[in-house]
């Protein structure tokens, strides 16, 4: 077979719950349905995610570079490198050497900067974490922080009132500034909406706008980053990418409502996977 048509790889570093949908164990099935090989490097390894009352956990940090010093052994190629939630800076300076080694010309890195929500920093994100984040997005060509998390990488005032567009477009661009080329800030509430706030450097900025449905669950962010970063190596148009992520998400969660899906299990996304293309 021509090398112009092997099968496109990624790196996707993040962390590995048994139960309750999320992180890598959304992420491989979602990529992999796109047609791309998904190679993890994991970060940690949980029971089930810490929404739960009780977890297992086990720190996987002292045994992230050994696992990648053997990859390197192989002169792996990687097509994409996609970040998920990092547990603290010593990982955060492993990924940004990571991505320093083995990312070349061709090679698409996509940055979810996984660190709080509703306008707070999750507990274990320290000052040193966020500005060691906002380093590691220099490397990034994509990024998709959610509100809090753009607010956090741009010096911006958190509220929970009504977004102006100009204040979006700001903080859009102050992001683009710091290295990626293409931003989208999620979960932007209007109304009876969730917006998605597209900017490209160099290029008008788009909303994609989805109703939103019942309450949030876990999982979602790191489905919507997947979607993003397999369609980046695929060549897929970043805004259309954007539009096909809100819709499976949207489609995921009508059908765990449907299914009466505990909140904390997550989306039911393996009834609705055969859909994604």
């Amino acid at each position: 077979m021509s090398f112009k048509y092997r099968q496109k790889k990624i790196a996707l570093i993040n962390d590995i719950s048994g139960y309750g949908r999320c992180s890598l164990a959304v992420e491989i099935p979602v990529i992999s349905a796109l047609k791309v090989q998904c190679c993890p490097l994991i970060t940690s390894i949980l029971s089930n995610h810490t929404g739960y009352s009780t977890y297992f956990f086990d720190d996987y940090t002292d045994k992230m570079v050994p696992y990648i010093e053997n990859w390197k052994k192989l002169g792996i190629h990687f097509d994409g490198i996609a970040t998920g939630f990092l547990g603290s800076k010593e990982q955060i300076d492993i990924v940004k050497d990571f991505i320093e080694y083995y990312k070349e010309d061709d090679t698409i890195v996509v940055i979810d900067p996984v660190m709080g929500d509703h306008g707070r920093t999750y507990a274990t994100y320290t000052k040193e974490m966020c500005a060691a984040m906002k380093r590691l997005l220099e490397h990034a060509d994509i990024t998709t922080p959610n509100l809090t998390e753009a607010c956090v990488l741009t010096d911006t005032q958190y509220h929970d009132g009504k977004w102006k567009l100009s204040d979006l477009y700001d903080m859009a661009c102050k992001i683009t500034a710091q290295g990626p080329k293409k931003v989208v800030i999620t979960g932007i509430i209007q109304g009876d909406f969730l917006a998605n706030y597209i900017y490209e450097k160099g290029s008008e900025p788009k909303i994609v706008r989805s109703h939103k449905l019942g309450t949030e669950r876990s999982g979602t962010g790191d489905i919507f980053a997947s979607i993003i970063s397999a369609d980046a190596v695929n060549g897929v148009e970043f805004s259309e990418s954007v539009k096909k992520a809100s819709r499976f998400i949207s489609r995921c969660i009508k059908k765990s409502i449907e299914l009466d899906i505990p909140v904390k299990d997550g989306v039911c996304f393996e009834e609705v996977l055969h859909t994604l293309k």
